[in-house]
């Protein structure tokens, strides 16, 4: 389990924040910036904060060339913007994949533990080993169709965590254009 912290580096007169988290089982310290400005430093919680601050000091040359173009004004900004979003839609989305649950799972009949509706950047929805579903609140934004597509895509998941042909043929059963639906829904930014 790893224990995250955000923090600020000066770096040539700019301001860049960074996530540091300290994991169990890392073994050394390491690096990551992201397009988006993200930067994200990792270290093993046995390491002495000095030498974390020594290696990202050693690097600060390469972590300035990787984040110098990016607006970190600009990117709180967008965060804001889609925290109010978020808050806007999260009720309704819950209330409207609550009940696209229960009106598929009538036909499936599997059980499910949590349902968790997220703000997640790569993907509309996801199921865990623990039976849990998780959805991107975005899904309230989707056509009717591609909606039902990805709650029965998760929800199969519930029988079949993976994408095999049996998986696909429970999803068929109810939503037996998913093949068209799921090309849609790749060409549609979330």
């Amino acid at each position: 389990m790893a224990s995250d912290s955000k923090r600020k580096i000066n770096i040539n007169g700019k301001d860049i924040e960074y996530v540091f988290k300290r994991t169990k089982g890392s073994k050394s310290v390491r690096l990551a910036v992201y397009q988006d400005g993200r930067f994200v430093v990792t270290a093993p919680r046995w390491y002495p904060i000095y030498v974390v601050n020594k290696f990202i000091e050693e690097k600060s040359q390469w972590i300035f060339d990787k984040v110098k173009d990016v607006d970190f004004d600009l990117l709180r900004e967008k965060k804001a913007d889609e925290s109010a979003e978020y808050k806007k839609y999260v009720k309704l989305a819950r209330v409207v994949i609550a009940g696209r649950l229960e009106f598929f799972n009538r036909y499936y009949g599997f059980a499910y533990k949590r349902v968790a509706i997220k703000n997640q950047k790569t993907c509309w929805g996801s199921c865990s080993r623990k039976a849990n579903l998780n959805f991107n609140y975005k899904i309230i934004k989707l056509p009717d169709e591609l909606r039902d597509y990805v709650i029965v895509h998760e929800l199969c998941h519930l029988r079949e965590l993976n994408h095999s042909r049996n998986f696909w043929g429970l999803v068929a059963q109810t939503v037996p254009d998913y093949r068209e639906l799921r090309r849609r829904l790749r060409n549609i930014k979330n």
